[in-house]
């Protein structure tokens, strides 16, 4: 078959800026991509390579006034997308190209049921009768497999989970049996079982419907799992375009080599995980490993001193309104125990639901234990008065999973790391304050021009960083980082890694490192707790953890990790 023939969307050429203040910014550069008709191609990048801009760029989705388009076009079956009336397009967005976002909540209607959205969308493009078109949400709900379909059809976006709502979303892209699906980071803040559920509905709705997916992740390993193709982004260019197996397996550019190298190991336990810098800079050849031998040593040393924190039997119970009169009592911590050393890190790994966070802030007295103790130091932590609570605050400090809710949009980044100096009066005046905050902003490898800057003037990896220096300001004994590093890039991501690494040596942190990412809690734990519906299910050396797993459950996470690579 001529190739050409067999092409159904076809970008070239496309130069995009935007707007601001009468001012261009260039974001995409000459973009040429292909995606072949009932084909799979993945787009890899980090965050701002363009691959989202080209992605709405297709549908005519992006704001009018603030957008250039200089030069392109983006045909779709021949036709020239970028010169259709708006129209034509609404007729073919949902209808023949239809595309899932990365956040359902943001994208579904919060006051409509989720069997009304979709009923519209059916209604808008299908002329049915509203008996048929309910019946026809059912069997979509039933094709995307969610557990109950008449009460997904009933309940509004917040009654459901992340995964329950993507699949809604899903649902809805492929209702009118689009000929292009295009999905956004369709899985970003999913856990890995669900996201593994995804991808294989994905592919198979694929296979059905005979679609062709424009599938857009910055997960090499994810897309290795479900592309034929795979195009690499990168500074809003296209670098590199051939078949999942070459690009995988033979990668030509260095960038990409460099992404692939990025993502921590499950086999290999190097020292420092290689960023992309390195790799570009040829730094990634002499990564040293840490041996099976000097790992043994290093916990012979840290398991001969008493615990820092021992949890025992900790319970904490939630009552839920579950309808008229009814009340539904759910353990989500359910009678854990654990030790904490000094200097150790302690990865807790589940998915979202199983109690990682709540187990986290019964430790750090945000929430109040229903039973059991939590002694640091010997100290029951559950037993003290707010102001004993109040000068712990400075022992044990939490790393939040989105820096930027967690700092204040009108205080500049200076400020924000002197202010718990201030509420813990440390050090003498606001003078050494600021030249203590200058040195974190160098230690988390920022400098002194971003003291009076405000956190949206950065990108997430650097507000990320921030946090960290607000944290680390008193000085803390013991560190809770949850889910710290899963909105981060690749890259971005072994930088924290790796910062959160060099702080434990120079400080002698303790760190908690809670994630549902197993791969980043191997890489970074020296024992590993597994928790699954409030309680731990199994535990041990994060190696021997990784490598024989004994629970069901603990298979059942690890077999979910992509290993396309």
């Amino acid at each position: 078959m001529n190739m050409q023939n067999n092409t159904i969307l076809s970008i070239r050429n496309l130069n995009l800026a935007f707007i601001s203040d009468n001012i261009e910014r260039q974001v995409l550069f000459d973009i040429d991509l292909d995606l072949k008709k009932n084909e799979i191609l993945g787009v890899v990048g980090e965050s701002g390579s363009g691959k989202s801009v080209t992605s709405l760029s297709i549908l005519g989705l992006l704001p009018g006034k603030t957008t250039k388009i200089a030069s392109g076009k983006v045909l779709y079956e021949g036709k020239d997308l970028l010169e259709a009336h708006e129209k034509e397009l609404q007729s073919i967005r949902g209808n023949e190209i239809s595309m899932i976002f990365q956040e359902p909540m943001s994208s579904l209607n919060p006051s409509m049921r989720c069997g009304k959205q979709v009923l519209e969308i059916l209604q808008l493009h299908k002329k049915l009768s509203a008996r048929d078109a309910k019946r026809e949400v059912l069997s979509l709900f039933e094709k995307v497999k969610l557990p109950d379909i008449h009460r997904a059809y009933k309940a509004y976006p917040h009654e459901l989970s992340g995964g329950q709502k993507q699949r809604v979303m899903i649902a809805m892209a492929i209702a009118c049996k689009p000929n292009i699906l295009i999905a956004d980071e369709p899985t970003t803040a999913l856990d890995v079982t669900v996201q593994k559920e995804i991808i294989k509905l994905l592919k198979s709705l694929q296979l059905e419907y005979q679609m062709s997916i424009l599938f857009i992740s910055h997960d090499l390993a994810l897309v290795s799992e479900i592309a034929d193709q795979v195009a690499v982004m990168y500074q809003g260019k296209v670098i590199e375009q051939d078949t999942a197996e070459n690009i995988f397996h033979h990668p030509k550019q260095e960038y990409t080599k460099a992404l692939l190298k990025a993502k921590p190991s499950l086999g290999q336990r190097p020292r420092r995980l290689p960023t992309i810098q390195d790799v570009l800079d040829e730094r990634a050849t002499e990564m040293e490993l840490i041996t099976q031998k000097e790992r043994q040593e290093q916990h012979k040393k840290l398991y001969s001193h008493p615990p820092i924190l021992e949890v025992i039997n900790i319970e904490k119970e939630f009552i839920s309104n579950s309808g008229l009169f009814k009340k539904k009592h759910f353990k989500a911590v359910d009678q854990v125990s654990f030790k904490l050393y000094e200097g150790e890190t302690l990865g807790l790994v589940g998915e979202s639901g199983c109690g990682k966070s709540t187990l986290g802030n019964l430790i750090l007295n945000l929430e109040h234990a229903d039973k059991g103790k939590v002694l640091y130091k010997g100290k029951d932590l559950t037993k003290l008065s707010s102001s004993e609570i109040r000068k712990l605050r400075k022992d044990i400090q939490l790393i939040f999973q989105d820096p930027f809710a967690s700092l204040n949009p009108r205080m500049t980044v200076g400020a924000a790391i002197m202010e718990p100096m201030i509420a813990h009066q440390l050090y003498t005046n606001n003078i050494q304050r600021k030249d203590k905050a200058i040195e974190l902003l160098h230690n988390v490898g920022l400098g002194k021009d971003h003291y009076n800057r405000y956190p949206h003037e950065f990108s997430g990896g650097q507000r990320q960083r921030i946090g960290i220096a607000r944290t680390i300001a008193l000085e803390p004994k013991m560190i809770i980082c949850d889910e710290s590093v899963s909105a981060l890039d690749i890259s971005v991501q072994a930088q924290v890694l790796n910062l959160l690494n060099d702080l434990k040596e120079n400080y002698g942190f303790t760190y908690i490192f809670i994630s549902h990412d197993l791969a980043v809690v191997k890489y970074m734990a020296d024992q590993l707790l597994v928790m699954h519906k409030g309680k731990i299910v199994e535990r041990g050396d994060a190696d021997n953890v990784y490598n024989n797993p004994e629970k069901e459950y603990t298979q059942k996470l690890i077999s979910a990790i992509p290993k396309g690579i």
